[in-house]
């Protein structure tokens, strides 16, 4: 693959937080498939060589992430609404962890997802973090159209789902195509000087004191923080989807992607958080944990969009109809 430096990537890329379902996100015991030794600030290890080091799928055809040409996005009437459950309940979320790779914020069971063209209902399990350095180096996956977002600073978030006829079986749902979903929400920094906002991601980030050290710290979630909260502001009908991959070793091909059209806006000074309060290792003199993102992946997958009046496919079948319209009268 053709490969760009990071300096060029990072320029082009958004921030986000972003929140998938991957081996390593779960601290590695989730999926005993990884086991090479993989990272994102050493040279040997960085996902420059993630294809040479777990070739099995991080060298595939499927990879994510993406950048999303908006214009090429197909229209899917299949696209609609989404369900969430519990997604409003103080308890669902459970605990947080650095675990060497990112922040990761465990949900406690009856957390789900269905509609939007999903197959069947998905339980949500977790969701961690993507970022850059500092709310001033961009630290996104995915990318839309080659460019920033339209917003400023992006943080992208994913929700990992399992599909619940698993009951929580990671084995199955990685050898499944469509076994495992990612939502993806673009996170953008506020306009102005606001600070500590919203007041949902000052809860959260108040917790990476407790979190520095990667492996041995986690700290159980006792706020009544709800997921509704943390995604307060993006309207969730709009979206992209396409099939792809998890985004860290060992890569399956086995992930239905929502990238949300919409950002969360939260303020500049608890983005900077991530990337000046918790390490890379189990120790302070260790490097901060900093772009902590997979480089965008050379495909040509499909991706759709909602069958909307905004898109070409529909403006087109409307035109058709108002002539036959003006056919019918003549």
């Amino acid at each position: 693959k053709k490969k760009k430096s990071r300096e060029q990537k990072a320029f082009q890329m958004k921030w986000f937080i972003a929140v998938f379902a991957t081996c390593a996100l779960i601290a590695s015991g989730y999926c005993a498939s990884s086991t090479v030794e993989w990272c994102y600030h050493q040279e040997h290890c960085n996902d420059t060589h993630w294809d040479t080091i777990d070739p099995q799928y991080c060298n595939g055809t499927r990879q994510s992430p993406i950048n999303i040409v908006s214009a090429n996005a197909q229209a899917n009437e299949n696209l609609v609404a989404f369900t969430f459950s519990n997604y409003g309940s103080t308890t669902a979320l459970k605990s947080i962890q650095n675990t060497g790779h990112t922040v990761k914020v465990s949900l406690n069971s009856g957390v789900k997802v269905s509609g939007g063209g999903l197959s069947e209902s998905y339980d949500s399990l977790q969701f961690h973090l993507h970022w850059g350095n500092g709310s001033s180096v961009p630290g996104s996956e995915h990318t839309v159209d080659g460019k920033q977002y339209p917003m400023e600073l992006h943080i992208k978030l994913h929700i990992v789902n399992l599909k619940s006829s698993y009951n929580g079986n990671t084995t199955q749902g990685v050898a499944d195509s469509e076994g495992l979903a990612a939502l993806g929400f673009f996170i953008e920094v506020m306009d102005g000087d606001a600070t500590g906002s919203p007041a949902s991601w000052k809860t959260l980030t108040s917790y990476l004191n407790n979190i520095t050290n990667a492996g041995r710290d986690s700290a159980n979630l006792t706020s009544g923080l709800t997921l509704d909260s943390l995604l307060e502001g993006v309207d969730r009908t709009k979206y992209y989807r396409y099939l792809g991959s998890l985004t860290t070793p060992s890569c399956n091909e086995a992930v239905v992607w929502t990238v949300f059209k919409e950002p969360i806006k939260v303020s500049k000074d608890l983005i900077d958080l991530f990337s000046t309060k918790v390490y890379f290792n189990t120790s302070t003199t260790s490097p901060l944990m900093t772009n902590v993102f997979r480089s965008i992946q050379t495909s040509d997958l499909q991706v759709t969009t909602q069958a909307t009046f905004g898109n070409g496919a529909v403006t087109a079948s409307l035109s058709l109809m108002a002539l036959s319209l003006v056919l019918m009268k003549m």
